[in-house]
């Protein structure tokens, strides 16, 4: 038997329902706020990724599905989403419009990685970019806009974690305290770590090594780094958030894994400590791309994940079953149910009609298990008559009814 490849799945019944209802919400959001849909192409060029994502990056080094197509030209599919929106805020002009420009997107995403609960390797992602504003405002709409959907969809025990690492002048400050501590302690850090260490320290604090983490524990705080810019901006984002009336904890630890990140970087983190969304600002990746130095704001949020959290939190599944079952007694009632099906569809009418041949009291049995609200049997009396029986499944109450005229019930 052929089966779906490793870290891919299926998506289908109930928990499809429950995609629909993140989905619907999230058009619901990002319309209140004014952002528009964008979509990019699941293939792009690697060489986005590596100079946008960052070839230190996890996801360079180990995750990218990366070919050489018939022309000999490197492509990759794409391990993120932020990279491709920046290509195209460049390349179709979109900085040429009123800033900011605010876009929204929901797509899949493909990495190398092993499995784990809500996180495969062909996985969905919402997410929204801000380009054209450096003010600490606009993080604090993109994370309002994150915490307003997650309210939207009723999630508790969601925590907002958020943290400065700084422009790249504080950067360079915080990078000689950090590789003096390091260094104190590279030969008892994971390889990975060691290579980290030459080309982007910071990246070392993203480790997921349980003895790194014991060793990094002391590590000086890139906070206590920043300049003065970097810090107002910062505390003037907490307190609009505090304004917003939204909760948030500053975490120092939170530096995120892509190499495109400035200033600020936040987290949405449920309380068994999954990680739901994750974000923040860089304002270099639009000119290392090659397009003009423009400020810019994101997240992305993992549609499995979000889901999962739903289902674990016992979210009960939203349920759409028809609103009428067609049954029919014999071949003409048969094919005269088929008909007012589609005509009920046509009146935006959840209609279902037997299309197997089962028997009367089959039909009646798959009507109660598909949880249909009326159902009506069209035999040979009905078809003379004009009229038949509407039965209400849950009350058992019946009613005479003109069979023509059955959207009028539903109107």
């Amino acid at each position: 038997m052929i089966q779906a490849p490793k870290g891919t799945r299926d998506v289908y019944g109930e928990e499809m329902l429950i995609w629909h209802k993140a989905e619907t919400a999230i058009r619901k959001i990002t319309s209140s706020y004014n952002f528009n849909e964008i979509r990019t192409p699941i293939i792009e060029s690697t060489d986005l990724f590596l100079r946008g994502v960052g070839d230190t990056t996890d996801i360079v080094q180990k995750e990218m599905y990366t070919f050489l197509d018939k022309g000999g030209r490197s492509l990759s599919l794409r391990p993120e989403l932020t990279a491709g929106v920046a290509r195209a805020y460049i390349e179709r002009g979109l900085h040429n419009q009123p800033q900011p420009t605010k876009l929204w997107y929901i797509g899949q995403n493909f990495r190398y990685e092993n499995p784990q609960a809500g996180r495969y390797r062909q996985h969905y992602q919402f997410g929204v970019e801000v380009f054209g504003s450096d003010s600490y405002a606009t993080e604090a709409e993109v994370i309002s806009l994150g915490y307003t959907l997650l309210q939207e969809l009723g999630v508790e025990g969601v925590a907002v974690t958020i943290n400065s690492i700084g422009c790249n002048d504080c950067r360079k400050a915080y990078h000689e305290k950090l590789g003096t501590f390091i260094q104190e302690r590279l030969g008892k850090l994971c390889g990975l770590c060691q290579t980290r260490a030459e080309k982007n320290p910071l990246r070392i604090l993203d480790c997921k090594n349980p003895n790194c983490k014991v060793e990094l524990e002391d590590a000086p705080l890139v906070l206590d780094s920043l300049d003065e810019e970097c810090t107002n901006h910062f505390e003037n984002l907490k307190k609009l958030l505090t304004n917003f009336g939204i909760p948030f904890v500053v975490d120092p630890k939170v530096v995120r894994g892509l190499d495109y990140y400035t200033r600020t970087v936040f987290e949405f983190i449920e309380g068994g400590g999954l990680t739901v969304a994750g974000g923040g600002r860089y304002d270099g990746l639009v000119s290392q791309i090659g397009g003009a130095k423009t400020p810019a704001v994101g997240f992305g949020m993992g549609i499995e994940r979000l889901v999962l959290l739903l289902q674990k939190q016992q979210e009960a599944a939203p349920t759409n079953p028809p609103q009428i079952f067609i049954g029919h007694a014999e071949e003409a009632g048969f094919v005269k149910a088929q008909e007012i099906a589609y005509n009920l569809r046509l009146q935006g009418i959840r209609a279902e009609a037997d299309i197997i041949g089962r028997s009367v009291k089959a039909q009646m049995k798959f009507a109660d298990k598909i949880n249909a609200q009326y159902t009506i049997i069209l035999g040979g009396n009905e078809l003379t008559t004009g009229k038949g029986i509407l039965k209400n499944m849950a009350t058992k109450a019946q009613q005479e009814v003109q069979i023509n005229e059955l959207f009028k019930c539903f109107s």
